[in-house]
């Protein structure tokens, strides 16, 4: 009695039928992307030979352990803020030397900062500190020069500097790209340059 052979497999359909679907799979899966922070890094410190007063530098320092030294004494991050806030606006400085603002509301300590313009953060950190405690700390730094920003904008025009930078780049609005508008908000930038640097990572 000859032995019935097996059913033959038609390979080539399911060939094809694989080809689409993996297709399929490449077209519809979506795949997050990190942006990352829309943020421009530091700068590194400015070169030795500019001469800059001590009093004028805000120093944070991060180490291995991922503590915070303000000023050479330990601090809490939620802390942070509100030192940088006071040593930004202090206006220490004194009118003869050209240097007194006019429009920082601090204590005007003359063993701090002299003028916002001339008050420089100093951010060192060490090889093994956490990325995020590093962001974190620099999100503190950021948040208080937006704060004193929004002050003097409410202060001079009554409006609010976040809602004026949103207003000059919305095509929709009358005030778009308006030269009237632009010199406002390079004026609250000018008196509250954000001056973050960052030094070369620490061993």
């Amino acid at each position: 009695m000859a032995k019935r052979s097996a059913p033959e497999v038609n390979a080539g359909s399911m060939a094809d039928i694989a080809f689409l679907l993996l297709i399929f799979f490449l077209v519809t899966t979506t795949i997050e992307v990190d942006s990352g922070i829309n943020s421009k890094l530091p700068p590194d410190i400015p070169p030795p030979e500019v001469k800059i007063k001590q009093k004028n530098i805000f120093t944070v320092e991060l180490n291995k352990s991922n503590q915070m030294l303000v000023e050479g004494d330990l601090m809490e991050i939620k802390d942070l803020k509100a030192a940088a806030l006071k040593f930004i606006d202090n206006g220490g400085g004194q009118s003869a030397e050209g240097e007194r603002c006019d429009y920082c509301s601090g204590e005007r300590n003359p063993e701090s900062s002299d003028h916002p313009t001339k008050a420089i953060i100093s951010i060192t950190h060490s090889r093994a500190t956490d990325y995020e405690t590093f962001i974190t700390v620099y999100d503190q730094l950021v948040s208080a020069y937006s704060e004193l920003r929004e002050r003097l904008s409410q202060k001079l025009y009554n409006r609010s500097f976040k809602e004026m930078e949103a207003t000059y780049d919305d095509s929709k609005s009358s005030e778009f790209k308006s030269e009237k508008l632009k010199d406002k908000i390079e004026n609250i930038k000018k008196k509250y340059p954000r001056i973050i640097s960052k030094a070369e990572p620490q061993f």
